[in-house]
Parts: structure tokens; C-alpha cells; sequence
């Protein structure tokens, strides 16, 4: 897997500061006050076990979503599969048109607390509240699959049934349903899926969300193979230290 930043948040609501995520994460997964070492014994330090292939110079303008789609395909194209560091949520459109092509059948797990659904918003239809309906409309992935929503409008309930997501509420989850998953998989993970308990650092808090470790062990569950992922909506802005 390679890191990719993507610090971009123009088509941000309420706020902005995911734009300045990526190095802080990195920062954090390589800071002396942990080892590299994951639960399952693979030192992300070691040779070819990690790459990073830097952050992308991306302006705060329409013009991101090429850049964001060429620096992704790059990644693919010299044998990588790309962690993309966001940023806020709308980066993800740009990295499926990279994605999406290359792999028949895709399937996409979504994590997070709002569907981000919607046709329009604020006016604008690439804004992070609508990648996943401009995904659907281009037909860049076979399914996609959300967990951990508590946050939906009508509107976006209409946008689910109209493109046949299938979506995993909080209330399902704490009654123990689970995603039936197969690859190939794209993970996008928005840290305001976890509940502000655990991840604060986010623009829009929506309390009642997953824990670290049941997003953990979602994470961990996958059958695989997982041929790309994004973490974003991180908003050092907002966070307690």
C-alpha cells in the first residue's frame, strides 16, 4: 500500500482544516511515543511494507478533482494501492474515477456517520455531503455498503433506495447486524463515523457512533483483497491536542 495526501477541503461545509491533515497524521503514525509495529505483528517500517508517495499540490478549486485523479492513477500504475490521507470527503470521487475502472465487481464499505448522498449541497453537487452520488451515477463501483449512519435526510434515504445502497444503521449494528462483504474492496473510512468520544478532531460530531475498536475489527474482518482506501474529514482545527 502507498500514502497519498490529498489536502483538500474547498468543497467543505460549516468548516474548513481537513486541507491539513495529512502531514499530522503522518507525524503521528511515525512519532517516537509508539513503535510501528501493528496488532498483527507487521512493521510498517520494514522495506516495501508501507510506501508513501508524498502529498499532492492540489488548489482550492474544481481543479483538484484532475489532480487528485492523476496522482492516484500514478500510485496504480507503479504497482501500488493507494491509502489516501484526506482531506475532506469529496476526495473520494476523484480517487474511484482512478480506482473504480481497474477492478471489475468493486465493492465499497463506507464508515461513516452521514451517507454524503446528496444530489446537490449548498448548491454544489462536489461537495464532501455528495461523493458517493456522483460514484453511483458514473458506475464506478457494483456496491456500496455504509456503516455506522445516524445522520440522513429524506432526501438522502430517497438517494439510497434510488441507487440500491445498502445501508447499515447505528441502531442495526448495536442490534448485531453485520456487513456480508466479499472483494475485491475499497475502504472509506470518515473519522466521523467513530463517536466524538473517541475521535473529536472531525467538523461535524454526531454522537451515538462506533468505537475504535469495533471499527477496528471491521477493518481487521475484511475478506479482501482491499485494493484502495481513504481516511479523511480528520480536522486538526477541532481537535483537543
Amino acid at each position: 500500500p502507498t500514502l497519498l495526501g490529498l489536502p483538500y477541503d474547498a468543497s467543505s461545509s460549516f468548516l474548513r482544516g481537513p486541507a491539513l491533515a495529512p502531514p499530522l497524521i503522518r507525524r503521528e503514525l511515525w512519532s517516537e511515543a509508539t513503535n510501528p509495529w501493528s496488532e498483527a505483528l507487521i512493521d510498517l517500517s520494514a522495506p516495501g511494507a508501507l510506501a508513501d508517495a508524498g502529498d499532492l499540490d492540489l488548489p482550492a478549486s474544481d481543479a483538484a478533482r484532475q489532480l487528485i485523479m492523476e496522482g492516484v492513477a500514478r500510485v496504480y500504475t507503479d504497482g501500488g494501492r493507494v491509502i489516501a490521507l484526506g482531506g475532506d470527503h469529496s476526495v473520494t470521487y476523484p480517487v474511484l474515477q482512478a480506482v473504480g475502472p481497474r477492478f471489475r465487481g468493486l465493492t465499497l464499505l463506507h464508515v461513516d456517520a452521514h451517507p454524503d448522498l446528496n444530489d446537490f449541497f449548498e448548491g454544489d453537487r462536489f461537495s464532501h455531503a455528495c461523493p458517493f452520488a456522483r460514484i453511483l451515477e458514473e458506475g464506478l463501483i457494483a456496491r456500496l455498503v455504509q456503516v455506522g449512519i445516524r445522520k440522513m435526510s429524506p432526501h438522502q434515504l430517497a438517494q439510497a433506495e434510488r441507487f440500491g445502497v445498502e445501508v447499515l444503521d447505528m441502531r442495526a449494528w448495536a442490534a448485531g447486524v453485520r456487513p456480508a462483504l466479499a472483494g475485491p474492496l475499497y475502504l472509506s473510512l470518515d473519522l466521523d463515523g467513530l463517536d466524538p468520544a473517541f475521535a473529536p478532531g472531525v467538523s461535524h460530531q454526531e454522537p451515538g457512533g462506533l468505537t475504535v475498536r469495533e471499527v477496528l475489527a471491521l477493518v481487521q474482518g475484511l475478506p479482501g483483497p482491499i485494493v484502495g482506501a481513504d481516511v479523511v474529514e480528520y480536522n486538526p482545527v477541532c481537535d483537543l491536542g
